[in-house]
């Protein structure tokens, strides 16, 4: 049983059977904590302020109305979530995350809603599952 596990979410693949795995994770405990996290890049960022004048916490704030779904699931589920967002480098930031909240498991999704990708994995789930000194659990 893990009791602090972060789900590294990105908005361009299918998290639909996180959640089961999420309850086998956790054993069905209360005290586990779930963090779903994500990463808004610096580009994204910079083109939202430039063209919309959205800055990161109404970015983050929009993001999070259409997580809101998953983590509906997810507390329907009895599991105990925080939804945080960070920014930067997709990569080094869920790193540094990873860092300085010592997590005990990272789970990443990797079904794709676009099939027409040739890599199994996608560039950010490869360099965490190499970089992180924690276990990467990659669901399909």
């Amino acid at each position: 049983m893990y009791k602090k596990i972060l789900v590294a979410y990105d908005f361009d693949n299918s998290f639909n059977n996180v959640p089961k795995e999420l309850v086998r994770l956790t054993s069905g405990s209360a005290e586990s904590e779930i963090t779903v996290f994500n990463v808004i890049t610096e580009s994204e960022l910079q083109t939202s302020v430039k063209y919309n004048d959205i800055h990161f916490e109404q970015l983050a704030k929009t993001k999070g109305k259409v997580i809101k779904p998953f983590i509906d699931e997810l507390e329907q589920l009895g599991l105990n979530v925080t939804v945080k967002f960070g920014t930067g480098n997709i990569r080094n930031t869920i790193l540094e995350e990873i860092e300085e909240h010592d997590y005990e498991i990272i789970v990443m999704s990797n079904k794709r809603s676009k099939p027409d990708i040739k890599n199994v994995l996608g560039n950010v789930t490869h360099k965490i599952a190499n970089h992180a000194h924690i276990p990467v659990l990659i669901i399909k």
